[in-house]
């Protein structure tokens, strides 16, 4: 099953940005696996960490403490200034714990139906949820029913927020991208980041 329109290339190797195909053509790799390979491929100091670790164990599982994880989330934490974190496998992963803690959230301040700030053009994942969180008609198509919860604004549209949130008392967070990469590349003003952030802080909103 297509997931992808495909190109008809396939790589064989790669060196810091970039890749040969299996003629041996050059290409810059602007696509970084689809914004994960940050440290290019073949970086000495990543795949010698991968040699080392997959030497002693490839996978244990969260059923069991990970010292390595441990010391990664304690570094993460005190970068971001938040209290803990939480490892996911991808993008969706991440966003569908983020919705699903919002819901337990609104649950837990006695929300019946809590609702999640969206925004026009955003991706989020092909999830169910995600997709339905997800600002495009053309990649939620054919898949309906959507997951029902999402209120969706402008991006880059304070004063729609706010509007939202003086009539809307079901609201318990907003889901948004600073940068927004499927939608066009459209980015976010900073004041608009402090706007949300001090919107969600005053209304008890996650973000």
């Amino acid at each position: 099953m297509n997931t992808y329109s495909r190109i008809p290339v396939a790589f064989t190797r790669g060196e810091r940005v970039w890749v040969w195909d299996e003629s041996g053509k050059k290409y810059l790799d602007a696509l970084a696996g689809i914004a994960v390979n940050t440290l290019g491929h073949g970086h000495p100091k990543l795949t010698r960490a991968i040699a080392e670790q997959s030497s002693r164990l490839i996978h244990t599982s969260n059923l069991y403490r990970i010292a390595e994880q441990e010391r990664l989330a304690d570094k993460l934490a005190a970068i971001s200034g938040m209290d803990s974190v939480f490892f996911c496998n991808s993008g969706c992963e991440a966003n569908e714990a983020a919705i699903k803690l919002a819901r337990l959230y609104g649950h837990g301040k006695g929300v019946e139906g809590p609702g999640i700030v969206v925004m026009d053009k955003a991706f989020h994942g092909r999830t169910l949820a995600t997709l339905s969180a997800t600002g495009n008609r053309k990649v939620q198509q054919g898949f309906e029913p959507l997951v029902p919860g999402f209120v969706r604004v402008p991006f880059n549209d304070i004063e729609s927020v706010r509007q939202v949130a003086s009539h809307d008392k079901s609201v318990v967070a907003v889901l948004v991208e600073p940068i927004q990469g499927e939608g066009g590349i459209n980015i976010s003003s900073m004041q608009y980041l402090r706007d949300l952030r001090e919107l969600c802080d005053r209304q008890g909103w996650f973000l």
